[in-house]
């Protein structure tokens, strides 16, 4: 089997904010119009962060998850889209919430990307809103099965 034409790595806010915001600008803030002020919220210093990057060094797709178990601001970039990027950021985002002892998480899809989340255990929780004008809904999976509480 051929390497991928990329790697996906768990990185720190402080020493990868400047790749991991080249991806949301990019996806976010250019191509959706989301306000500036909305994607940059605070949270990502306290977060858990995973980063794809071509071979050559380029970032190419991003996703964190939160303090209390929340995984979002994923985004792949327009040209790596369908490569199989997004679906390594969330096999390591979900391994890296497994570690941190997390058995419950959500997301807030947007509602297009439903499909893709279910793949992974995601359920819909709720009906649809608007997150920066863009529709979602909440979604949420077990990571592991509750043991006799």
């Amino acid at each position: 089997m051929p390497a991928r034409a990329y790697l996906i790595r768990l990185v720190p806010w402080d020493k990868a904010s400047a790749e991991l915001r080249a991806v949301r600008d990019e996806v976010f803030v250019r191509e959706q119009g989301v306000p500036e002020d909305l994607e940059w919220d605070g949270l990502d210093a306290a977060s858990i962060h995973v980063l794809a990057m071509t071979r050559a060094g380029d970032p190419i797709g991003t996703a964190r998850l939160t303090a209390d178990g929340r995984i979002g601001r994923m985004a792949v970039r327009r040209a790596w889209r369908g490569k199989g990027v997004g679906k390594a950021l969330m096999e390591a985002m979900m391994r890296a919430a497994r570690e941190r002892g997390f058995d419950h998480i959500v997301l807030n899809a947007q509602t297009h990307a439903q499909g893709f989340y279910a793949r992974f255990g995601f359920h819909p929780e709720g009906g649809e809103f608007l997150d920066a004008g863009i529709p979602h809904v909440r979604m949420a999976a077990r990571l592991v099965p509750k043991s006799g509480r």
